[in-house]
């Protein structure tokens, strides 16, 4: 699933097609789609139909539009969705299930989703905690490691109350967005701090390096255009990421690690995966799932 990385490379991808175009129509090829729009997909197109794109955001996994009457097209791509953009006359793509066109005759939005685990929904902007604005159906998403309402303190705080273990509350969407699978075990991997460690156990210093690395990771990984470790993940122009290729820990089992050559190991963690180093993330004497 696109993680944070992931999902601002297609933020600024779009951002330079769609602000301050205004939508001509918009057709909705699978219910599925807009499955979350409660109110219906004709509702839904009659919403966008007119409305113009003032920019575009993104907290955690969820980006949005904003549109000019306050409300939002948010989107959120599941496993794999893909927003692409292109000239309006190409041919349909074989999963496509959300086309919306602009007034000026240009370049569409394209909302191609293989597996249908995505969805697109329009809704109210609302204040947030933060001073700023967000889509009614993410106000409970914490902020994320990237934007500077981010609290560092107050993280540190709220995960020592959790008693969990520490990639379990790197995945809770509610302490810390935008933080999936794939970077918690990078992450953690250069953090030198095991999956399953409690977090009522952790120190300040020990949370200060892990906030350090989750940012390190996804610095590097937007630079590398995001993760791909199949063709479903691809930005605005329909084209792969490649920070696959500097994965220290991730889908790495029997690999020696790049710092001591100790062969990475897997866990089953949560029906997914957790790779870690044993020697330099040792499993705690006490450990949490």
């Amino acid at each position: 699933m696109p993680e944070l990385p992931e999902v601002e490379v297609v933020r600024s991808g779009l951002d330079r097609w769609v602000t301050g175009r205004v939508i001509g129509t918009a057709a909705v090829l699978h219910p599925r789609a807009v499955r979350r729009h409660l109110a219906g997909a004709a509702d839904f197109t009659g919403r966008l139909a007119g409305r113009t794109v003032t920019g575009t955001r993104r907290r955690g996994k969820y980006l949005w539009l904003p549109l000019d009457d306050g409300t939002a097209l948010l989107a959120h791509l599941g496993m794999s969705g893909q927003l692409l953009v292109g000239e309006p006359d190409r041919p349909d793509e074989r999963h496509l299930r959300v086309r919306a066109t602009f007034a000026d005759g240009g370049a569409d939005v394209r909302f191609v989703d293989q597996r249908t685990f995505g969805h697109l929904l329009v809704a109210e902007l609302v204040p947030d905690a933060f001073g700023g604005t967000v889509p009614e159906p993410v106000a409970h998403i914490a902020a994320d490691p990237l934007e500077d309402a981010f609290d560092d303190e107050a993280f540190f705080r709220a995960l020592r109350r959790r008693r969990t273990g520490v990639k379990r509350a790197l995945l809770d969407q509610s302490l810390i967005s935008g933080v999936g699978n794939i970077y918690a075990d990078e992450a953690l991997w250069r953090a030198r701090l095991h999956w399953a460690r409690p977090t009522e156990t952790l120190t300040r210093a020990e949370v200060t390096r892990l906030l350090a690395a989750v940012r390190e990771v996804m610095a590097a990984a937007l630079a590398a255009g995001g993760t791909s470790f199949d063709s479903l993940y691809v930005n605005v122009d329909g084209e792969s990421g490649y920070f696959d290729r500097s994965l220290d820990a991730y889908g790495r089992r029997d690999l020696p690690c790049g710092r001591c050559g100790t062969p990475i190991r897997r866990d089953v963690f949560m029906n997914r995966s957790s790779f870690s180093c044993p020697t330099c993330q040792p499993r705690p004497r006490r450990a949490r799932a």
